[in-house]
Parts: C-alpha cells; sequence; structure tokens
C-alpha cells in the first residue's frame, strides 16, 4: 500500500535529529554522498548539502514523501507542458525557451528567440543607428532577472550600456535618463500584458524625455517584449520592434524569453544562448535524476525539513560574489511569491509553514551586518553560500582568496562552534549551511544556478501540494490602489488620515 503525504510526514517528524557533529562523525563518507558535481559549459558547479541535518534516513523518509506527493508525475506535466497551475489552468513552459518540453513549445520558443536574436544582432550592426544605451522598464520578473544577469555578466564588458528601471519612483527614471544619451538610446517596455501601470507609466515618461530632447520618432526607439503583441500594436510600437513570448511563460520565470532582450543586447546573442544552454543542462539534470540524486530536491528535502521540522522561518543566501549582489533580492521573487501560499493546490487551507523569509546579501560585508545573529542569535537560519573558483577581477589573486577563505570559514563556524564559559563569547555552533561553489561565474553557470532554483522551489511545491504558478497575493495592495485613484472609496480611519496628510484625499 502507498504511503500518503500525512504518512510519511508521520515518519520524518519522528526521526532522531542527529547534531551535525554527530553526523560528520557517524559516516566517514559523509561529504562524497551529500556533495555533487554538475558539468555546465565549459566548467561545472559543485553542490555540498553536507553541512546541514540532512541523513540518510531523513532522505529516505523525504523519497517516500515524494512519491506521496506525486513528485515524478508533476516532474512529467511540467516538462510536457501540460496543466501544472490549476488555478489559472495554464502550463508552466519555461523550460521550452531552453530547449526542454513539449516538442511543439519548444519549435515556437526556439522562433520567437530567433527573431529576438535577429532584432540583437541587428541593432549591433547598426541597424538603427548608433546604440549606446538601453533602458529597460519592467516590473517584478520583468525587471528582477534581466538586471540580476546584466550586472553578473556585462559589467564593464557590456555591449550596450543597460538600466534597468521598475521603481514607479520617478528618482529611479531620472536616474537612468541622467546617465544616457537620448540620441543613442532605445527604450524597452518589459510587460507580459503590456498594461502593468508602473511599467506603462514609465514607459510615457520615457517617451516624453527622448521628444523633449529632440528625438523626432520616440515610439521608433522603443522596443516591446510582450505576449499580448497586439497591445503593444495599440499603444503604438512597430510591430517589427515587438518581441513575443508566451502566455504560458510566468513572469518571474521569463528571463529565457524575449524578457531577456537587454541581456542579449549587453552581452551578445552568442552568450545569452550559452546562458540558455546552461539552464538547459539543469533542466535535464532535474527531468532525469531520481531521489537523492536529483539536486533541486535534495535542496528541496533540506528546505522542509529546516522549515517544517525545525521551525525555521526564514532562508539566508549570502554570494561571495559582487557580480551576485542581485541574486537574493530575483530569488525573493522566486521563492516567496511562488511558494508564500496559505491554500493547497485543490483550495484547501494548508496547516504547516509554507515558503520561508528568502533574504540574503553579499559577503564579506554582510559578516559585519546580519552574521551575528547567524553565529549567535535565538533564530535557527539555515544559510546557502554561493562563490565562484575563478575571480571576477584582475587585481592582486589575495583579494579573491581572502573571499574564499572567508565563505569557507564561515560554514565551517557555523557548524563547529566555539565554546566559551563567558555567555557573550560562547558560540553554540550545530547551524547548517550548504554551499554552492562554481568553477567560474559565467553566462552557462548564471543559467544552470538560476534554473537550479527554479527547480528547487518547484520541488518544495510538489512537496508541499501547493500551486507555485499563481500570484494572486499580489493583485489586493494594487486593487486598493486603484480606487485610491478613482476616488470616492471609504477607508480605515489610518489610511485615510495619511490620504489626507499626502493630499491624495
Amino acid at each position: 500500500m502507498a504511503t500518503s503525504r500525512k504518512t510519511a510526514w508521520e515518519k520524518l517528524e519522528g526521526l532522531p535529529r542527529p547534531s551535525l557533529a554527530q553526523l560528520f562523525a557517524a559516516d566517514p563518507a559523509r561529504v562524497e554522498k551529500m556533495s555533487a558535481r554538475l558539468e555546465v559549459g565549459e566548467g561545472g558547479v559543485l553542490f555540498d548539502w553536507s553541512k546541514t541535518h540532512l541523513s540518510d534516513d531523513l532522505i529516505a523518509a523525504f523519497e517516500e514523501l515524494a512519491a506521496a506527493s506525486d513528485f515524478a508525475e508533476m516532474r512529467r506535466r511540467l516538462f510536457a507542458g501540460e496543466v501544472v497551475n490549476p488555478s489559472e489552468n495554464r502550463a508552466a513552459e519555461h523550460t521550452a525557451l531552453r530547449g526542454v518540453g513539449k516538442e511543439a513549445s519548444v519549435e515556437e520558443a526556439g522562433a520567437l528567440l530567433a527573431r529576438m536574436r535577429l532584432l540583437v544582432d541587428a541593432i549591433h550592426e547598426g541597424a538603427l543607428g548608433e546604440v549606446r544605451h538601453l533602458i529597460h522598464i519592467g516590473i517584478g520578473g520583468s525587471a528582477l532577472g534581466p538586471a540580476l544577469a546584466v550586472d553578473a555578466l556585462a559589467r564593464d564588458l557590456a555591449l550596450v550600456d543597460v538600466h534597468v528601471v521598475s521603481n514607479i519612483d520617478g528618482v529611479a527614471l531620472e536616474a537612468a535618463f541622467s546617465a544616457c544619451d537620448p540620441a543613442t538610446t532605445l527604450i524597452a517596455v518589459a510587460s507580459k500584458t503590456f498594461t502593468t501601470i508602473e511599467t506603462m507609466t514609465n514607459a510615457a515618461s520615457a517617451l516624453k524625455w527622448l521628444a523633449d530632447n529632440g528625438v523626432a520618432d520616440p515610439l521608433g526607439r522603443v522596443i516591446a517584449l510582450t505576449a499580448y503583441p497586439e497591445k503593444a500594436v495599440e499603444w503604438g510600437v512597430d510591430e517589427t520592434r515587438i518581441l513575443p513570448f508566451a502566455e504560458s511563460v510566468g513572469g518571474r520565470y521569463s528571463l529565457w524569453s524575449s524578457i531577456g532582450f537587454p541581456v542579449a543586447l549587453a552581452i551578445g546573442s552568442e552568450d545569452f544562448a550559452a546562458m540558455l544552454g546552461g539552464a538547459a543542462a539543469m533542466d535535464v539534470h532535474f527531468r532525469d535524476a531520481e531521489g537523492r540524486a536529483n539536486l533541486p530536491l535534495l535542496a528541496a528535502f533540506a528546505d522542509q525539513y529546516y522549515t517544517r521540522l525545525r521551525a525555521c522561518q526564514t532562508r539566508a543566501v549570502f554570494c561571495y560574489d559582487e557580480r551576485l549582489g542581485l541574486l537574493p533580492d530575483y530569488l525573493q521573487q522566486l521563492e516567496m511569491e511562488s511558494n508564500g501560499k496559505s491554500v493547497t493546490a485543490s483550495g484547501d487551507p494548508v496547516d504547516f509553514p509554507t515558503a520561508p523569509i528568502t533574504w540574503g546579501g553579499v559577503g564579506t560585508d554582510a559578516q559585519h551586518a546580519v552574521f551575528q545573529l547567524l553565529h549567535q542569535g535565538t533564530n535557527l537560519v539555515p544559510v546557502d553560500f554561493i562563490a565562484s573558483i575563478a575571480p571576477g577581477d584582475d587585481l592582486d589573486p589575495a583579494h579573491h582568496r581572502i573571499l574564499l577563505m572567508n565563505c569557507f570559514a564561515q560554514g565551517a563556524a557555523l557548524m563547529a562552534g566555539r565554546a566559551s564559559a563567558d555567555g557573550a563569547r560562547n558560540y553554540p555552533g550545530d547551524r547548517p549551511s550548504a554551499t554552492i561553489l562554481c568553477d567560474d561565474l559565467d553566462p552557462a553557470t548564471l543559467g544552470a544556478l538560476i534554473a537550479f532554483h527554479e527547480h528547487r522551489t518547484f520541488a518544495n511545491a510538489v512537496l508541499m501540494g501547493i500551486n507555485p504558478f499563481d500570484q494572486f497575493g499580489v493583485e489586493l495592495g494594487k486593487d486598493i490602489a486603484r480606487q485610491i485613484e478613482k476616488g470616492g472609496a471609504d477607508f480605515d480611519p489610518s489610511t485615510a488620515a495619511l490620504l489626507a496628510a499626502a493630499g491624495l484625499d
């Protein structure tokens, strides 16, 4: 008789909880068993989960939970392009953009990406005149992914200077204006529906900026990135400069589509294709590997252990690489918008914690800001460390050597601790961490890292029985903002007073 999800959780809750020191002492092969390397592009990525509290018994029980949760079937549906978003009756076909998925969807995605490549290459060859700058306007998934990838891969080597603007706060848009020459600037407007109020308001202001600074045809400088091309045509963009993507691609999973246009423009079509290739390598691994050998699934086992069995309310990500400084921001949306739910996929209330709060920063800065709490605070926080063996700079190698030493030292210190009779100097230890170590941070590696976290998020959702592909929780505040815009609505006394104080009543 098959194990039920309830029975699997009861088994997990009844298992012993040895310390990290005890786990290492009991199994000399622990590092080898709890680590794996994935070859990506010209290098690879090492994933080390040995400093987590996962044991052979726990993993076996989690594998039973995965079976009880129909993990294999849900994974099959994901890659087959079948409905995995029941509340909106949609597939989630971001993997098809990387060439892994339903054949028809892969073919369609390939054609759309080929169209984008033609436009990117034409711009680089001067078809739209001199282009030195791009202001990319979007919000949420239409901005976070491009900002991360451009910051990680372009920097001083950018073929075109890209500025990503998401905030409706005019200060953000003015900062981009001040850094760009209107005569050599393109505007990318990224919106799945081409109706997002923040994006369209910023886009209108960008057109006015171009016009006010002597650009004769501002709309001729716009590239539209959308799943609804007819909306972009209505807005005034020529259809030759509209780059569509499929409606089955969710916003926070859309970097791989035409939403990645600013990335391709900054790093070139070949490197963008390499980023897709790195993600595809992770797709194939996630699709084909079983049980503990499946890296995103193993990570989800650890996530579920700490969130549900150890009551950890947060998960921290620290990147010991300046180029990945935006990764924690990106993961906040990916993980919390996907799995921050209070009902199951069938609409029943959950009786367990779902997504933890994702947060983090950049090492070594974070060591002097938040690591006090990690080492000696009362909250147990599982930590992911992410680093690259190859440096991203040409300075004295001492810089990177010190950076990596600090990264590895923090994981060792969290686990080992240091006893002291002086409570203020006592480190309890037995605090978990995982390490993701890249050979180098190149386009293929970045693609694999992002895809790993996408699949980790999906695996967590399946183990919890929730739908990671809708995000209705972001709508209520928007609805109320629209009510304020229209006027005449009644609000609570505090909100009414704030509106009056700001002159918005």
